[in-house]
């Protein structure tokens, strides 16, 4: 397919509205929930449009304001894009869903006070910055995102204003700043040996040098800090147990995919020349520990939501062998296929899990594994949300979570370091021992929960809805990857046209 050298508007739109949406609700101050929801459907429908255009006329450019690289702003989307664009689209409209119940007025919400009014701008901003990093084709863009990313989302862990999540705020705070600067250092690398930063332009440029090692380098190092990649993982636990329970499931299910996403496209576009089978083991070890060290932290969790926060780091540490396997396969879609599968079954799955944890504490005022004794019989829908989440997050069959998997271990087995097809059965058997051991307890005869609150039913068929996708998505693998290979990857269409 040829790219269109004019984009469709709605790569602007999926951008500018959250943004226009988190001033007006900021300005109005009332109905917040009414409007951001009204602004959550308004930006699904938009990435929904803008995928259909890809999937009929290919890769879209769009130059905002008429100005090409390097003066103006280009943005670029393509099967890889559109589909993390519909990934996010659909996690955030149910966040939204879920979050007009946790955050509503007549909730035993005391805790977020005054707070909880700013959720919905600070949501909206967050919005924005995924949609932008997603869609960004210059590394300097790419920037600015994240610093909105990562501020938006430490200002939504600090809402219940407790010291633990203000705590947990400022170390994330800190992580993202050092991160952000990293990747940053690397960027200024990048414009003084190329003297350009958008995508296109610097994969035909970029070769072996001294300054493309070093900027390859530090701006790996800071996506991987903000990925919260083993051990550089250190901030993930404490903020996503102490943040409100729609925020967690924004920051696992989307924020630190996003920030994997970016590493995607640099190591396999911009640094696809650069990138060697050593440098691309380090990520490749680092992902195979997280595997391991976050399915065992799980399995010794006391708390439901503290178990689900391991289980993420666990489960990003399976995207990061995408760079040896991809590497060391370069003529072979496996890899990359199925890393992105895995973003979305994890995404579906892990927010959904998040959900679950949000349930339970509302309902019972506490998340403590050990007393959920019976919690099945009264929360029926949040459990096999829950369940159904798990079989995802385990890899089994017919679950997106299993072709992912499934696509991975194909390419460990078929490149030299076989070693990784190992870690991946055994991530999924100790994840099997930590979502059992959470059901081993719900099962058992009802005890004194304590009081147990009711909650709204849209905040329990959230969670049961992304755990069904996460299913469903293991029903349309197909089509799903051939979506993916819409058009071509950017640096693969920058060398056609650039010629031998």
């Amino acid at each position: 397919m040829i790219e269109r050298a004019i984009g469709a508007p709605e790569m602007a739109l999926v951008v500018a509205v959250p943004l226009l949406a988190a001033c007006a609700i900021l300005l109005v101050r009332r109905r917040t929930a009414v409007l951001g929801m009204v602004a959550s459907l308004a930006i699904a429908a938009l990435a929904g449009c803008l995928i259909w255009r890809i999937a009929q006329e290919g890769p879209q450019r769009m130059n905002l304001g008429g100005w090409s690289a390097p003066l103006g702003i280009t943005l670029y989307a393509d099967g890889l894009s559109g589909w993390m664009l519909g990934t996010t689209a659909l996690i955030a409209l149910f966040v939204s869903v879920y979050g007009s119940g946790y955050f509503h007025r007549n909730q035993p919400a005391t805790q977020f006070g005054g707070t909880a009014n700013f959720f919905w701008p600070l949501w909206m901003f967050l919005w924005a910055a995924l949609n932008a990093l997603i869609l960004s084709a210059d590394v300097f863009n790419i920037y600015v995102a994240l610093e909105l990313l990562g501020l938006s989302s430490v200002a939504l862990v600090t809402l219940s204003q407790a010291a633990p999540a203000v705590s947990a705020a400022v170390r994330y705070l800190l992580v993202s700043l050092i991160g952000s600067l990293s990747y940053l250092m690397g960027t200024a690398f990048l414009y003084a040996g190329a003297g350009t930063l958008g995508f296109k332009e610097l994969a035909s440029i970029l070769h072996p040098e001294s300054f493309s090692f070093a900027a390859l380098a530090l701006m790996s190092t800071g996506l991987c800090m903000k990925s919260a990649l083993f051990p550089l993982h250190f901030w993930l636990p404490p903020a996503h147990e102490n943040a409100p329970a729609p925020v967690s499931a924004a920051l696992s299910a989307l924020v630190v995919k996003a920030s994997f996403f970016v590493m995607l496209r640099l190591w396999f576009s911009v640094f696809d020349r650069v990138v060697t089978e050593e440098a691309a083991m380090v990520p490749g070890i680092l992902g195979a520990a997280a595997v391991i060290a976050g399915s065992v932290q799980a399995l010794s969790a006391q708390r439901l939501k503290q178990l689900v926060a391991y289980s993420t780091v666990a489960q990003v540490g399976y995207l990061f062998m995408v760079f040896p396997l991809g590497v060391l396969n370069p003529s072979s879609w496996t890899a990359v296929g199925g890393a992105l599968y895995l973003v979305s079954a994890h995404a579906c799955a892990k927010a959904a899990a998040f959900m679950v944890a949000g349930n339970v504490l509302r309902a019972y005022g506490h998340d403590r594994i050990e007393d959920l004794r019976g919690v099945v019989q009264q929360m029926p829908v949040s459990m096999f949300a829950f369940a159904v989440a798990g079989v995802s997050l385990i890899g089994l069959p017919p679950s997106g979570g299993f072709i992912a998997k499934w696509l991975l271990l194909t390419a460990a087995l078929e490149g030299p370091e076989w070693g990784f097809a190992a870690v991946i059965v055994a991530g999924g058997l100790l994840a099997t021992a930590y979502i059992f051991r959470v059901f081993s307890r719900s099962f058992r005869n009802v005890t004194d929960l304590g009081d147990f609150k009711k909650i709204p039913a849209r905040m329990e068929w959230s969670a049961l809805t992304l755990s069904l996708c996460s299913m469903l998505l293991g029903l349309t693998a197909t089509h799903v990857l051939e979506f993916m290979q819409a058009g071509t990857p950017l640096i693969r269409v920058a060398m056609m046209e650039a010629g031998p």
